[in-house]
This record gives C-alpha cells, structure tokens and sequence, in this order.
C-alpha cells in the first residue's frame, strides 16, 4: 500500500499539479503517522532555498486536491492527510563532501611541502 501511495504521488508531482511554486520535487521517503490517517511525505526539491520553500508552500495548498487524487486514482475511502517536509540531506552530504575534498587536498599540500 505504502509503494502504490508512493508512485501514484510521484505521478501526481510530477504532471498534474499546475502551481508555477512548485518545482521539481522528488519524494525520499513517505512516512504513516500511527493510524494511517496522515502521512509524512519528505521531498527533496531541486534549486535553491527561496524555490524549495516556494515548493512546499505549494504542495501544502494543493493537499487537498492531491489528497482527492490519491483516493479516486486507487480506489481508497479515505486518503491520509499529507505532511509536506523538506529533505535537505543531498545538500547535506553534497556539503560534507566538498569539505573531506578540501581537507584531503590540504593535507597532501602539507605533506608535498615536508
């Protein structure tokens, strides 16, 4: 159920929503709260800060329509109620890399100038 909410969502983001907020988004993860009557959904979003908050505002404001979606398109009574959280780890790793690049590159500095 958790994958076939998941794809249909990934659909749904990906060609019917036409809010010029929303960006390209790519759901990492996709939580149920305990119950199964909401759902955190993490997406990364591609460009900058201003564009990934202009992203989630759009998404909050189209849970309705996604939601009413996600219901008729699998047959559900009830679709949960989607939590809309930024996943920031690519920028997170994409950072640490640069930084064990640049320690790495001035240790083998350090050691050329022995």
């Amino acid at each position: 159920m958790v994958e076939a909410l998941r794809e249909e969502l990934s659909t749904i983001l990906s060609g019917e929503l036409a809010d010029p907020r929303i960006g390209l988004v790519t759901i990492t993860d996709f939580v149920f709260n305990e119950g199964g009557k909401s759902a955190r959904v993490f997406v990364a979003v591609t460009g900058d800060d201003k564009e990934a908050a202009a992203t989630i505002e759009g998404l909050r404001d189209a849970s309705g329509y996604i939601k009413h979606q996600l219901a008729e398109n699998l047959g559900l009574r009830h679709a949960p109620d989607l939590q809309w959280t930024l996943d920031r780890s690519e920028q997170v790793t994409g950072r640490i890399d640069e930084l064990l690049r640049r320690v790495e590159k001035r240790s083998k500095k350090g050691k050329q100038e022995e």
